[in-house]
């Protein structure tokens, strides 16, 4: 069998991780049977694919390999003979024990850390879940209606959000872009210190990298000024803007895998709210969740529709299942703080009873707008929907494909148009604020890395042509560079996707230096040589672009079909444009993507929906890696 695993290596279907965790697997169990390695090759190869576990049941019986001429096919075990093999093994244990891997009742395999941390964080929000807070509901209702005066829609979610997140140890607050998350944000702070009465509560605010937690900042500062007549200035003044990583939140140790703040040394926090939820991966949500107090409210924002977590886990997705499910009696206190017609749930158990809500209104996008339609569509699978919208002459969404041997040539041209006004402004030296707000109204976003028309050949092109433009084709750097970190340094406060531009430095003009814009709209330079580790970024991969928007954004789809491109993948792209959209390839490309929709193995919903009760195994075993 194990040449078996050797020859999935060699034809990629598993990685040199895989290999050795089967290997290392069969000799602790004395075993090497076909049912245990390939269970354990595909459950590590499982995780690294997003998914949290190997679901038997859809992996059983399918062909892996095609025959060769010296070699057989390669198939799974059929199902009920590889759930015996691995109920056999002393490797694989029953929920609760200790052991590499876990299987459960439902033929999910998991390496025990998932299944520990899945269990935790299903325990964990269940308590929170529970928990409801005391407060002056005559204040609450003088600051709901203060703050909410009218809605545009029949019932104004923001305020029952607002509401909700006030009551609530747990909430979670869902929404398409333009729906007004930091907005309601904003005022949820406002309410929670009003009800402080003079004393605020600790508020922190995080998002899961560095470029959601400045987008977070800059958000808020904007929603605080509009929010300047309609509260005490004590309270205006409370409320915090200042938002971190998650990792940098939780304090990470030296090794990378342990963090400072866990269940014995919690963090110091009364509210703790999470932006861009939706890349929160399983882990790092568990540990969040893991150290917080256990009196203190938790709230998410973030796209249920979105793009999951590069990382192992749909967190987000599967809290958001069965959103705005509300309890009789719940739905009924909502109606009476809020004003608003607050219906229970149709269902009789909600998966997170009367603790999600969805904001549906955009505000960014209006009833006729081609993008908010194109996102609507894509979001629904609606193909007939795209279909008539291709077809439609719309003035925000245009549609461009070229023969595949004019592809190159044509991106270069599109790219070097749009990018036209911000090369103007940096050739012209303008104030680096217009220069930095020139590049911003303009992005090119792609799904892929590699290939013609992936990141890396996209933004090698542009930068032969302007490096020749400046006869520079000698240096890597020129002025007008643009770049984005790949890796947080702490100690110069640059993160993961913070983005860069090269201009001379105005006491040597012949050298160049790196500046940066925070979020309250300080420039900080670097020389080049002090920079952590980068990458030009004309082009962006839709990953990259999350927590970010842009006036015009050209979205360019592969040549060919890959199973890395999604309907949530295509939604995420076409969602960061705000005023232009500009999808270049073929309608076909991007269709096959709407039809294969992100589907990762877990079990955090089923955990959820059962009654977690204290004690047992799962609550005293640390979630440390």
């Amino acid at each position: 069998m194990f040449e078996t695993l050797e020859l999935l290596y060699q034809k990629g279907l598993i990685d040199a991780l895989d290999l050795e965790f089967a290997r290392f697997m069969g000799e602790l169990a004395g075993d090497s049977s076909r049912e245990l390695l390939l269970g354990c090759a595909l459950a590590s190869r499982a995780v690294d694919q997003g998914d949290v576990c190997l679901d038997l049941d859809q992996a059983a019986g399918q062909l892996l390999l095609r025959p060769e001429l010296d070699r057989n096919a390669v198939f799974t075990p059929e199902l009920g003979a590889w759930r015996r093999a691995l109920q056999r093994s002393r490797v694989v244990g029953a929920p609760g024990e200790i052991k590499p891997l876990v299987l459960d009742a439902r033929d999910r395999l998991y390496l025990y850390r998932y299944w520990n941390y899945e269990d935790l964080l299903a325990a964990e929000l269940r308590q929170r879940i529970g928990q409801i807070y005391e407060v002056d509901e005559a204040r609450l209702r003088d600051g709901l209606q203060r703050l909410f005066p009218s809605a545009r829609q029949a019932v104004d979610w923001q305020k029952v959000a607002a509401a909700l997140a006030v009551l609530r140890g747990f909430s979670v607050i869902s929404g398409g872009p333009g729906t007004g998350k930091t907005t309601t944000l904003a005022k949820i702070l406002a309410l929670l210190i009003e009800q402080g009465d003079g004393k605020a509560p600790r508020i922190r605010l995080a998002a899961p990298t560095g470029k959601a937690a400045a987008r977070m900042q800059e958000a808020l500062l904007a929603s605080k000024e509009n929010l300047a007549g309609l509260l005490e200035p004590a309270v205006l003044a409370a409320i915090p803007t200042e938002a971190s990583t998650l990792h940098r939140l939780l304090g990470p140790q030296p090794d990378g895998v342990y963090f400072r703040h866990n269940q014995d040394n919690p963090l110091n926090l009364d509210v703790l709210v999470i932006d861009e939820a939706s890349m929160v991966d399983l882990a790092l949500m568990t540990k969040t969740v893991w150290a917080l107090p256990p009196q203190a409210r938790l709230i998410l924002l973030g796209d249920k529709d979105q793009l999951s977590s590069v990382e192992a886990g749909t967190v987000l997705g599967e809290l958001c299942a069965q959103v705005g499910g509300y309890s009789s009696s719940f739905a009924g206190r909502l109606s009476v703080l809020t004003g608003e017609a607050v219906e229970p749930a149709a269902t009789a158990s909600p998966l997170l009873p009367d603790a999600t809500v969805l904001l549906q209104h955009s505000y960014r996008f209006s009833g006729d707008s081609g993008i908010g339609r194109l996102a609507e569509a894509v979001n629904r699978g609606d193909e007939a929907a795209i279909k008539a919208l291709h077809r439609q002459n719309l003035s925000d969404v245009c549609w461009y494909m070229a023969p595949p041997e004019a592809a190159e040539q044509e991106l270069l041209e599109w790219m070097l148009t749009g990018y036209k006004p911000y090369l103007q402004q940096v050739h012209e030296q303008a104030p680096l604020a217009e220069i930095f707000a020139a590049f911003q109204d303009y992005q090119v976003l792609c799904p892929q890395r590699v290939g013609p028309t992936g990141v890396e050949q996209l933004n090698e092109l542009v930068e032969t042509v302007l490096k020749a433009r400046l006869r520079r084709s000698h240096s890597e750097w020129y002025p007008g560079r643009p770049i984005m970190i790949t890796r947080n340094d702490y100690q110069l406060r640059l993160f993961n996707g913070d983005i860069g531009i090269t201009l001379p430095d105005p006491d040597n003009e012949e050298r160049l230096r790196v500046y940066f814009q925070g979020s309250d709209g300080v420039v900080r330079s670097f020389p080049i040589t002090r920079l952590p580790a980068y990458e030009p970024v004309f082009a962006m991969t839709i990953h990259k672009s999350q927590g970010s928007e842009f006036d015009e954004v050209l979205l360019v789809l592969p040549l060919e079909d890959s199973r890395v491109l999604t309907r949530e993948l295509i939604y995420t792209g076409i969602t960061r444009a705000k005023q232009k959209l500009a999808v270049w390839g073929s309608l076909d490309i991007l269709l096959q993507a709407v039809r294969r929709p992100i589907q990762r193995s877990s079990g955090l919903g089923e955990k959820l929906q059962a009654a977690v009760g204290g004690g047992g195994a799962n609550k005293i075993v640390e979630p440390k890696a």
